[in-house]
């Protein structure tokens, strides 16, 4: 039986997590999605952002920059990262599942509270797309 409700070459997964577009869990949570997928994207914070919790920039304007290919960073925090990446860069065509992490320190008890990379899969989820 399929684990996945589509057929592997037809899932689209955006990355997402709160230790900045560069930090080396995005690269782990790439390598692994890729073994799934091709279709995979990232689209996370510019910078660090850690203990962002579920944050919204309100008083700044939010932009997004290309990395490299399907790698973009936005300047704000883990939740505009994923509102940017869903209704911005895959507007078109939403992902199927939206990955947050790996995170570079423990997301346990009441740090979940404080996390950003919980906060985007908390956002994903909010916006009807299943994210772990």
């Amino acid at each position: 039986m399929n684990k996945f409700p589509l057929q592997h070459s037809k899932l689209r997964i955006l990355i997402c997590n709160d230790d900045g577009v560069r930090a080396t869990g995005i690269k782990v949570m790439q390598r692994i999605a890729k073994k799934i997928t091709k279709d995979v994207w990232i689209c996370a914070p510019m910078n660090e952002q850690s203990g962002a919790g579920h944050s919204l920039s309100l008083r700044s304007p939010l932009s997004l920059s290309r990395v490299s290919t399907r790698k973009y960073a936005v300047e704000g925090t883990p939740t505009d990262s994923v509102l940017m990446g869903i209704h911005q860069l895959l507007k078109r065509h939403k992902p199927d599942l939206v990955s947050s992490g790996v995170n570079r320190g423990s997301n346990m008890a009441e740090f979940i509270t404080y996390s950003g990379t919980c906060a985007a899969a908390m956002e994903a989820t909010l916006l009807g797309i299943p994210a772990i």
